[in-house]
């Protein structure tokens, strides 16, 4: 059965259902005519029995007086063509039949001497076994004797079996033309899933981008299925793009990090080589290499620090901080000092949000250790990214219902690919650039953003090409007083 075909199940459940039903209701038909053609019959053999049970006493057995061109008639306008009238001992005291019934195929008269006398008709065979009867007996009124009537059921079986064999033969001519109309039926309405199916082989083949067609209303089995296979292909189509831009991305971290790792361990390693060769000249030499090698190894540590907090923080960021209440005015202005500290040259001023009135009060539920490590990689990006003299200035306070801090610099600023860029890891503007040593290895705004986003806020850009750029980091702003 699992190896036939969708199609070919659903039609011989439904021909085996229409079978049923049609064998059902040739059943009740046929039953149904056959207890009208028995009561009928019963009625009919009820009537002639009270009728000569009336009678002064049974005929004579061979009476001259019986006319069988009178009797005949009599007994078929009753329907009933045999009458035997039996004595308080069970004796034939006469009897009456239509001649034209041959006596071999009348019943038996030890089985008439079975039939009880209280009126319920019971069936009787022949006694030569070619048909059955119908009899009935009733008391003789006015004599001691049983008055025994009979009837063939030879029209009654005809009839019952010309009906089984005409609703056999209907049924089977039925059974068969809608056989033939439901494998059409059945074929038309299945289409649309041969059209499903071909849509779905194409996606296997490869072509993500093929949708299934409307092929029925929405409100239809069909028009669902449709609907929810559409809906599942798209996200199917979303998953292999993310996958597939997930791999580039793993594959382009994968070569940052071999290039950011592989630049200190060759200085290190190289330092170590000229060591061992002897190529150090002398202890001002040795004391520089060892330099270079510490530097480096500061380098790769921080590297790795990074990496490893990232990693932390993509695994379960609430439990790298340790919140209480703070006010980013604290960050800004220890911000300030931090630029000017790295370069005296530039004009550094401390606003609100936006760069209009005063810094106000942004109170935060935040780590300030980490909220530092933030604002330190903002700082240090204005300072990395823009020439030296180049005015920032540091907004701090509420707005929208958040806690903002900003840094916004004058310098070149970003064009639009490269702002959605910015905060990827190991991503930089310009990758052509000289690295000079400690230089920053673009995963600072990276872990900022990281970072912010653990606190339940963002770090977000707003830059034009030419025109600066402003780093603003958002927080969920807290009923911490002034």
């Amino acid at each position: 059965m699992r190896r036939l075909s969708l199609r070919a199940r659903l039609l011989l459940l439904t021909a085996g259902l229409l079978l049923a039903g049609l064998t059902l209701i040739g059943a009740l038909v046929s039953g149904q005519l056959e207890r009208f053609q028995l009561d009928r019959l019963d009625g009919q053999l009820r009537s002639m029995t009270e009728l000569i049970s009336l009678a002064a006493g049974p005929p004579p057995a061979a009476s001259p007086a019986v006319r069988p061109d009178l009797v005949d008639p009599a007994l078929d306008l009753f329907g009933t063509p045999y009458v035997v009238y039996l004595d308080a001992s069970g004796a034939v005291a006469g009897g009456l039949h239509s001649s034209r019934v041959d006596g071999a195929a009348l019943p038996p008269l030890d089985a008439l001497r079975t039939v009880p006398a209280d009126g319920t008709a019971v069936d009787l065979d022949a006694s030569d076994g070619s048909q059955r009867w119908r009899a009935l007996a009733r008391p003789a009124v006015r004599w001691g004797g049983t008055v025994v009537s009979a009837a063939p059921l030879a029209e009654a079986d005809a009839t019952i079996a010309q009906l089984r064999t005409s609703s056999l033969v209907t049924g089977a001519a039925l059974l068969v033309v809608l056989t033939a109309a439901g494998w059409l039926a059945l074929g038309r309405g299945l289409r649309p899933l041969r059209r499903i199916e071909h849509t779905a082989a194409a996606i296997a083949g490869g072509d993500l981008t093929r949708r299934v067609p409307d092929l029925a209303p929405p409100g239809t089995e069909i028009g669902h299925l449709a609907g929810s296979l559409n809906t599942m292909l798209g996200q199917l189509e979303r998953a292999f793009a993310d996958r597939a831009a997930s791999e580039a991305r793993m594959r382009t971290f994968v070569s940052d990090v071999s290039h950011e790792l592989r630049t200190p361990l060759f200085g290190i390693k190289g330092s170590a080589e000229l060591y061992r060769m002897g190529a150090l000249a002398g202890p001002s030499d040795v004391d520089e290499t060892m330099r270079r090698i510490d530097r480096e190894a500061t380098r790769l540590t921080a590297l790795t620090e990074d990496l490893l907090l990232l990693a932390q923080l993509d695994e379960a960021p609430e439990e790298q901080l340790d919140r209480a209440p703070m006010d980013l005015r604290t960050l800004a202005g220890d911000a300030r000092h931090d630029l000017r500290t790295l370069d005296p040259t530039r004009t550094v001023s401390l606003t609100g949000p936006g760069g209009t009135g005063p810094p106000g009060p942004a109170p935060v539920d935040a780590d300030e250790a980490r909220l530092r490590q933030v604002v330190t990689n903002l700082v240090g990006n204005a300072a990395a990214h823009t020439p030296s003299g180049t005015r920032v200035r540091i907004g701090v306070g509420t707005a929208d219902g958040r806690a903002v801090l900003e840094v916004a610099d004058e310098g070149p600023g970003m064009t639009a690919e490269q702002a959605g860029r910015v905060f990827n890891r190991f991503y930089r503007a310009d990758r052509s650039r000289t690295r000079t040593p400690g230089a920053d290895a673009g995963l600072g705004l990276a872990i900022a953003r990281s970072l912010a986003r653990a606190h339940g806020g963002d770090v977000e850009l707003e830059t034009t090409l030419g025109e600066g750029a402003c780093f603003r980091l958002v927080l969920p702003v807290t009923g911490f007083p002034d």
